[in-house]
């Protein structure tokens, strides 16, 4: 499994030649995407793309939801290599990267734009409470966008391992992807959408 992890990660220094990585970096974003550093890490990605996952598809297709999914995560991936290679030690350019956070994150970026009014279950302190998509995705793109620059410029972060700037791309990426479905294919956004925004089971 470690071999594994090894080739199928993706090397931001690949990008600019400054390291060997075990393969083409333009293999290897696409094969990280299916690759986690451990359970917490997969199955905290699954519970973000089963709540947040079936409706996006159900507005884009299924085709084009794929395509939402691995486009953004491609995005996702050059985001955090570019904030890397532009601001970050070049220690940390060697570092895998690794998982479909940035993808998922693509589909939490077209949530926002699709069903922002739609109810979803967070916590308030230890307290469960439902309030708008909008809400809580907003302020989970606005920590990881703290939390990316914070570890980027920071001397005392490390980022505790997380590929913050990948989340960051993804979400806009699929923030940008929604719109342009709202504006080119109303139809497709079907009830419960922008206009009668409808709660999560």
């Amino acid at each position: 499994l470690g071999s594994a992890v090894y080739h199928a990660s993706f090397y931001p220094c690949a990008v600019n030649a400054t390291c060997h990585a075990p393969e083409p970096w333009g293999v290897s974003w696409f094969t990280a995407m299916f690759m986690h550093g451990s359970w917490d890490h997969i199955l905290g990605n699954m519970l973000f793309l089963a709540v947040f996952g079936k409706n996006v598809e159900s507005a884009f297709g299924h085709l084009r939801y794929l395509g939402l999914y691995i486009v953004g995560g491609f995005v996702a991936f050059m985001t955090q290599t570019a904030m890397t290679l532009l601001f970050a030690p070049a220690a940390a350019a060697a570092v895998p990267n690794l998982g479909a956070s940035g993808a998922i994150a693509a589909v939490l970026g077209a949530y926002f734009v699709l069903y922002p009014n739609s109810r979803v279950l967070g916590l308030v302190v230890v307290f469960p409470v439902r309030v708008p998509a909008w809400v809580f995705l907003g302020l989970w793109f606005l920590y990881q966008l703290f939390e990316g620059n914070y570890g980027l410029f920071s001397a005392h972060a490390n980022g505790g391992g997380v590929a913050f700037f990948a989340h960051v791309g993804g979400f806009v990426f699929g923030v940008i992807a929604a719109r342009i479905l709202v504006a080119t294919r109303p139809a497709s956004v079907g009830a419960g959408g922008l206009a009668q925004a409808g709660a999560l089971p």
